[in-house]
């Protein structure tokens, strides 16, 4: 191999992308390194469920065998390993959204993001854990194993999404998909330093993301940088005829917008600090390090002024019955008639599909999962429907005016992403809500639509990242990246070099050619 692994797979996915282009390294010497970095990590980290080394090897080969013509053809990434969230469906790879009621699905057909990936020559080194459903802030709930975060393997990484954001921050992978319902790609980005996107809802297909919340997932990239997660989203975004809810327009301006960024210059733009949410509640570190982001904005010239959103203190109840009743509609699917898990009832219980229904879900659906299905299930029922999901519903659309009239305003908005950062296992097993509160400051975008994204913004007192979130408006995507992308080069000015610097990573030691 011509790079020594440790010094290939810290390069950024552009890097990797470039390094492959000029002829420096082949895509299966890509996948390679990255294969070995994972067989070194796993026993301590935990991100991967299933690992695809055959099928990533077999689809490098396939990009380095093509003509130079033909590669010229594919997108900047073409030949960079990935690794997907196993809530998205992969077809021959073994699908299970962390949960025992898909055990040993292997799907017949792939997502349409997947289809994009393939078609841009970018190898999958596997499927990355997540809570059970995509339902949890820890990845403490998957039904298989819990993931570690690599600055202290004592934490969690986040949720749901913490095996993607983990992957990505081991270095086992150079960018990573998620999914984020109510900060499922931005929390678990918050807490390893990497950068989670929630693109506009609608701007890349959901066909082929098993549902959670339909009207609240969205997938997007987990990358190391800002530039990454760009080129990811314009490869994955677009309109698609299979998902009902996919915007017709194709994909905004992101690539472009990132490296403008990287120049500093934010002369003319309006940056809104959302009053509502920081002060209590939010770690001392948390709040140090985003007021210290804040003033760098203001250095490259972003006009910075305070504004409100008068109803996003109502989010977390909102979300907390909107969810858990489209939860409660989707999974009624996993009957154990058709796929995934069937126990039949013991002997001595009425063979009937009831309770072939009922002991299958028992033992295929864990707590966190059962937990929201009831709750669900309750506001969804006749007497409770209007009272309590109907008024979710209200609040959502004030939620979703009160951002409207924020952006007309000011160009982004900016809070920090999550109120902590990472916590130990087991901390806030016991009290749900305590758990639910995690998701505090990044729900509300889920819940009007509006793309949001997360970068680190340096390590709080306690030693670990802090997450800085972005908030843009409807299918404004590329607004957000400017400033984002501006604020990573003038932190890692200010740092000497990247947030990785600091993170130790034994299992790289040792790793040579």
């Amino acid at each position: 191999m011509s790079n020594e692994t440790a010094t290939l797979v810290k390069l950024s996915a552009a890097e990797q992308a470039a390094a492959v282009k000029k002829g420096d390294v082949t895509s299966r010497e890509l996948v390679e390194a990255h294969l070995k970095v994972i067989e070194a990590a796993e026993p301590s980290i935990k991100a991967f469920l299933k690992v695809s080394g055959d099928v990533a090897l077999e689809q490098a080969d396939a990009f380095d065998a093509k003509s130079a013509e033909d590669k010229a053809a594919l997108p900047e990434l073409a030949g960079v390993p990935i690794a997907i969230k196993d809530m998205i469906v992969t077809k021959g790879i073994e699908t299970t959204a962390a949960s025992k009621i898909l055990e040993g699905w292997v799907p017949p057909y792939d997502a349409t993001v997947i289809e994009k990936l393939k078609a841009a020559g970018m190898p999958i080194l596997g499927k990355t854990n997540l809570d059970e459903f995509a339902q949890g802030s820890s990845t403490e709930h998957s039904a298989y194993q819990t993931t570690h975060n690599p600055w202290d393997t004592e934490r969690v990484p986040g949720g749901s999404g913490g095996g993607s954001a983990s992957a990505v921050a081991a270095f086992e992978a150079p960018i990573a998909l998620g999914t984020d319902t109510g900060g499922s790609i931005r929390q678990p980005g918050a807490l390893t330093g990497t950068v989670g996107v929630k693109p506009t809802y609608g701007g890349v297909s959901r066909f082929g993301a098993i549902a959670m919340a339909s009207s609240l997932d969205q997938i997007g990239p987990v990358s190391r940088t800002v530039l990454d997660s760009a080129l990811l989203q314009e490869i994955i975004g677009g309109h698609d005829k299979r998902d009902s809810t996919s915007i017709p327009e194709g994909p905004r301006p992101m690539v472009a917008a990132a490296r403008e960024g990287a120049k500093r210059d934010l002369k003319g733009m309006k940056v809104g600090l959302i009053k509502e949410l920081g002060g209590d509640g939010f770690q001392p570190g948390v709040e140090a390090r985003f007021n210290e982001a804040v003033d760098k904005l203001k250095e490259m010239g972003a006009e910075v002024v305070e504004v409100s959103v008068p109803h996003i203190g109502y989010s977390l109840g909102a979300y907390y019955i909107i969810m858990p009743s489209e939860v409660s509609s989707n999974l009624a699917r996993y009957d154990g008639m058709r796929y995934g898990l069937r126990v039949m009832p013991p002997t001595g219980v009425a063979q009937t599909a009831a309770n072939m229904m009922a002991y299958t879900r028992e033992a295929g659906f864990g707590d966190e999962v059962k937990r929201r299905i009831i709750l669900g299930t309750y506001a969804l029922s006749a007497g409770y429907y209007d009272a309590w999901y109907g008024s979710a519903q209200k609040v959502r659309t004030l939620i979703i005016e009160d951002f409207k009239k924020a952006f007309e305003q000011v160009d982004v908005l900016v809070a920090p992403t999550s109120p902590s950062t990472a916590f130990k296992f087991g901390e806030k097993m016991d009290d749900p809500l305590a758990m639910y509160m995690n998701d505090i400051a990044t729900i509300p975008a889920n819940l009007a639509g509006v793309p949001a994204m997360s970068i680190p913004a340096g390590l709080s007192d306690d030693g670990l990242p802090v997450g800085f979130q972005f908030i843009a408006p409807q299918q404004r995507d590329e607004v957000m990246y400017k400033p984002a992308a501006a604020l990573e080069a003038a932190l890692e000015d200010s740092w000497n070099g990247p947030i990785w610097n600091d993170l130790k990573t034994p299992w790289l030691d040792g790793l040579g050619k």
